[in-house]
């Protein structure tokens, strides 16, 4: 029997690896500019080039395609944290209202500076994001001690989303900023315009924030158990939820910093990986969720930029589009099984 699960969750890294390289080629090579494949690994191992396929790879679709990898990724762990912390199944950054909270924060931010014409680091728009976050999830854990039911925890996390969601719309629209027009892209969820220093920051905050995840494997596998269970096991819960809170925050706010509110990828990936690897151990979810997200936001980024060539759609209609169905699944199961019981 454990040589059958060894066997299972090596055979569903390499299936995550192989569609992650796959689609990685596929987003350098196919686009509005058709590249071989050829000309692609030319560019990335035979070094500097002048000509435009190599100049569109290393500028443009590389920096994109790694964006998608490491945010896609982060998306996805940071939905799997926040569904160990509340319990719940449908529990993620989009759902909760913590994305919107987040790009309300960072919508303000560029305003602010765009109107006084200042160069915003990308450091700060993670840091402004990371308080919107952090500020939406202590309004949710207020309410966590005023309902009973997890439901209406949910309905309150989708309310806090749609108020945060108006106030972005509304100051976006009276803004009389001519540059504001870049803020709607952004609103939507796009990996577009990623630059390498992007990229950079990015895989810093996101690396930070995985260690610290992984690091907690151990206590969310007790913590999965129940939280007596957790306590008698030597778990400080107290501590635990706070690092769960900000690591949770964290990853998702360096989402939305650099590409926006994206939906439904940190719900519906964990459960995708949990099905591929029969397997809830966090020690191997949390770096499964990690290849699952970034493989999902690979997949619609390419989706999103080519099927109505030249025409972009937002990655977020795309990853919904994907992403609703297996929510809608997972509730329907979840209500068979408490019909059972």
């Amino acid at each position: 029997m454990e040589h059958s699960r060894s066997a299972r969750t090596v055979f569903g890294f390499c299936i995550l690896i192989l569609l992650l390289i796959g689609l990685l080629l596929l987003s350098l090579t196919v686009g509005s500019s058709r590249i071989s494949a050829a000309e692609a690994f030319r560019t990335l191992f035979g070094g500097e080039s002048g000509d435009s396929a190599s100049r569109i790879i290393r500028d443009i679709r590389m920096p994109r395609s790694l964006a998608a990898l490491i945010l896609g990724g982060a998306l996805s762990v940071a939905g799997f944290l926040l569904q160990c912390f509340f319990r719940n199944p449908i529990a993620g950054p989009f759902v909760l209202g913590i994305s919107s909270g987040a790009k309300l924060c960072v919508a303000m931010v560029m305003i602010l500076s765009l109107q006084q014409g200042f160069f915003l680091h990308s450091g700060i728009l993670v840091l402004a994001a990371f308080a919107g976050a952090l500020l939406c999830m202590l309004t949710i854990l207020v309410f966590s001690g005023k309902v009973q039911h997890m439901a209406q925890l949910i309905i309150s996390g989708v309310m806090i989303g749609y108020i945060c969601n108006a106030l972005t719309d509304f100051a976006v629209t009276f803004a009389d900023d001519a540059n504001i027009v870049n803020l709607h892209n952004w609103s939507r969820g796009s990996f577009s315009g990623t630059s390498w220093a992007d990229v950079r920051d990015m895989a810093i905050i996101t690396a930070f924030a995985m260690i610290g995840s992984v690091l907690l494997s151990k206590p969310i596998s007790a913590y999965q158990l129940g939280e007596s269970y957790a306590k008698n096991m030597g778990v400080r819960i107290k501590p635990f939820r706070i690092l769960l809170i900000l690591l949770s925050s964290l990853l998702a706010a360096c989402v939305t910093a650099f590409a926006g509110p994206i939906s439904f990828v940190g719900i519906a990936v964990p459960h995708l990986v949990k099905g591929l690897f029969r397997s809830a151990k966090p020690l191997i979810i949390i770096p499964a969720s990690f290849l699952g997200g970034s493989v999902f936001c690979l997949g619609c980024d390419l989706l999103a930029r080519t099927l109505f060539s030249p025409q972009e759609l937002s990655v977020s209609t795309v990853t919904a589009v994907f992403g609703a169905p297996v929510v809608i699944a997972v509730m329907l199961r979840r209500e068979k099984e408490r019909s059972r019981t």
